[in-house]
């Protein structure tokens, strides 16, 4: 492309005066001051989305409660939730509750019944999938009307960092044997957690994930994604929308089936280099959930951490971690 030439006049423009230069200063201005306006106004739309705690659009004092996509972010509380718990009255759903029970972690398993029977859904069809290395340590708990407890036998060492290398394994094979065929919907849970405030309908949907309470706040260049290049749970610089928990998921059977089903095979593959992510499972999961993003998003209200303070944002805890 030909460098513009001042050797030779341009054709005939007519002449410049003083007035014309003064409109085109003002035309410019006026697109200047626009176009910083509205930059500044998406920004601000775009940081209110993703910082909960920067909120003030939400309906009745609620801080945003959708994503970009569309999908909303659950606050108990909101009247969005209280909708969706109307909904759910008097429809007939069940709902399976899968959490793992091996070596020394049996000891947070009584205390984990006993609060889903008071919080977890209630008056909801609810079925207790515990899969143990030992069947004789599951305590004897009187459930309410409708919720049943059903052990799953597996043979696995008590070490946490070997299990999490199979646990999306073992779950994709009793969703697939068992569990879809008994259930509506289906949430994988750890069991060193305690349920603290009621956890309703308000949380169903095909496929829900939920933020993680250290992260939910903080910029994407602050998640602690997996960078290794080789592996199947590496995630780009430029990908990313939030970072989710590994405490609690679910959604449709079929949904989370397909979850943990490609999550396993990622760990496989990972495997077979010798590898495996910085974050273990949590680390396959994100990279799912990037390219197959949530329909329902919990708040840090279902994830709390035990040893901290309420927030600013987070007035109402639901469930408490105790590990982490």
């Amino acid at each position: 492309m030909g460098r513009l030439s001042h050797s030779h006049p341009l054709p005939a423009l007519g002449r410049v005066t003083r007035k014309g230069i003064l409109l085109f200063f003002a035309f410019a201005g006026l697109i200047y001051f626009l176009k910083v306006h509205l930059q500044q106004k998406t920004s601000s739309e775009s940081l209110s989305i993703r910082l909960p705690a920067q909120a003030t659009g939400g309906e009745a004092g609620f801080p945003p409660n959708v994503t970009p996509w569309g999908a909303p972010i659950v606050w108990g509380d909101s009247p969005e939730s209280q909708i969706r718990r109307q909904k759910f009255t008097n429809q007939a759903v069940t709902t399976g509750l899968a959490v793992f029970v091996v070596g020394t972690y049996a000891q947070y398993l009584h205390k984990f019944i006993i609060s889903a029977e008071k919080y977890f859904l209630p008056e909801h069809f609810v079925t207790y999938y515990i899969l143990t290395d030992n069947l004789r340590g599951i305590p004897a708990i009187t459930l309410g009307s409708g919720r049943e407890i059903k052990p799953f036998y597996i043979a696995e060492r008590p070490d946490w960092v070997h299990l999490s290398k199979t646990r999306m394994s073992l779950l994709s094979s009793v969703i697939k044997e068992l569990i879809q065929d008994e259930v509506d919907y289906i949430f994988c849970m750890d069991v060193d957690q305690v349920f603290v405030n009621p956890v309703g309908s308000e949380i169903l949907g095909s496929l829900v994930a939920t933020l993680h309470p250290e992260y939910y706040n903080q910029p994407l260049d602050m998640y602690p994604y997996e960078r290794t290049v080789d592996s199947k749970a590496y995630v780009d610089g430029s990908e990313g929308d939030y970072y989710y928990t590994s405490e609690i998921y679910g959604g449709s059977c079929p949904e989370v089936y397909k979850l943990v089903l490609t999550c396993s095979q990622f760990i496989i593959k990972d495997m077979e280099i010798s590898f495996h992510a910085f974050l273990f499972e949590e680390s396959y999961l994100n990279r799912y959930l990037i390219q197959n993003r949530p329909t329902r998003l919990l708040s840090p209200e279902y994830n709390w951490l035990a040893a901290q303070k309420t927030s600013e944002e987070i007035q109402v805890k639901r469930i408490l971690s105790l590990q982490r």
